[in-house]
């Protein structure tokens, strides 16, 4: 098999697997609750690739490195990921795509903003205007229509700040001391988040409202997806894209992925949009393009921003 065909399966595959992994985190939390959902996700994932790796040979990791990888996995995994998860009980999977789909914006302009960070060219200032006016043209009909407190209002509101979480994790750990193997680290991370994810889940009461009677085969079988699909050979295939192929190309990701998650929502969750909606979906869309394209200038590798 030539290097050019591997590379288009690991894309397609990551298209397929992140994108789907919305609509798996919507039919996993009807019956789990979402901090012990995703906290079962990543320790299970976690385990399995930590084993990997250390038996592989990488080096055993040190505290300074478990650390910072806790950072990491607290910010992206338990802010990002339990969040989002929180949330898909009150918002269509690909309206939660959309808006995590648009990290990018949110770690350009962190990154703009912060002491010696990078500021962004004429094409990445364009990339944010497009963006967050996409992003207000999505959120403002369901912030506006009642009380922010209400189910949709409030599920788009916790999106905001999952992706707000996300961003925050992938900047920190692009100057992190992690160790060299991405795999290892990435194993780190999710063991971090798994334990802040259970620890948020005992607080929120998450084990008492539990009952293993009443969860589905639906509910079971996405989950299932979410630990060997979503985490183990997404992040794995992801990995080995960002040593293989052009970081532009791999950047692709972000912009496919809510597509997939729109149209697998419609198609299998009956999920429909307005026509508001898809006119924002493009928009944002178009967003993360520019601003992949201005990353493309200066060889930036785009955030492994898999569910």
């Amino acid at each position: 098999m030539s290097q050019r065909l591997k590379i288009w399966i690991a894309l397609l595959t990551i298209y397929l697997v992140w994108g789907s992994t919305y609509l798996g985190i919507r039919y996993a939390v009807e019956t789990i609750p979402p901090f012990l959902m995703a906290g079962t996700r990543f320790l299970l994932a976690g385990l399995i690739l930590y084993a990997w790796r250390r038996l592989a040979g990488d080096p055993a990791p040190t505290r300074g490195q478990w650390l910072r990888a806790s950072v990491v996995g607290l910010l992206m995994l338990l802010g990002g990921n339990g969040l989002l998860s929180l949330a898909e009980q009150h918002v269509a999977s690909g309206i939660a795509a959309l808006i995590i789909g648009s990290v990018p914006l949110w770690m350009t302009t962190i990154e703009a903003l912060r002491p010696g960070g990078a500021r962004p060219n004429i094409l990445g200032i364009l990339g944010l205007v497009v963006g967050f006016g996409g992003i207000a043209l999505l959120v403002a009909p369901s912030l506006l229509s009642g009380n922010p407190l209400e189910s949709q209002p409030l599920g788009i509101l916790i999106l905001l700040g999952a992706s707000l979480f996300w961003s925050l994790g992938s900047i920190y750990s692009r100057t992190a001391d992690l160790p060299d193997s991405t795999l290892l680290a990435t194993a780190m991370e999710m063991l971090a988040g798994a334990a802040g994810l259970y620890l948020v889940g005992a607080f929120a009461g998450e084990w008492s409202r539990l009952s293993l009677a009443d969860v589905t085969a639906r509910s079971w079988i996405s989950l299932l997806y979410l630990v060997v699909f979503g985490s183990m050979v997404g992040f794995t295939t992801y990995a080995w894209l960002l040593r293989a192929a052009p970081v532009s190309l791999v950047a692709t990701y972000a912009y496919v992925n809510p597509l997939v998650a729109i149209l697998l929502g419609s198609l299998l969750a009956q999920e429909s949009l307005t026509a508001h909606e898809l006119l924002s979906a493009a928009i944002i869309i178009g967003s993360v393009v520019l601003i992949n394209a201005s990353r493309r200038l200066k060889s930036q590798p785009p955030p492994a921003a898999g569910e």
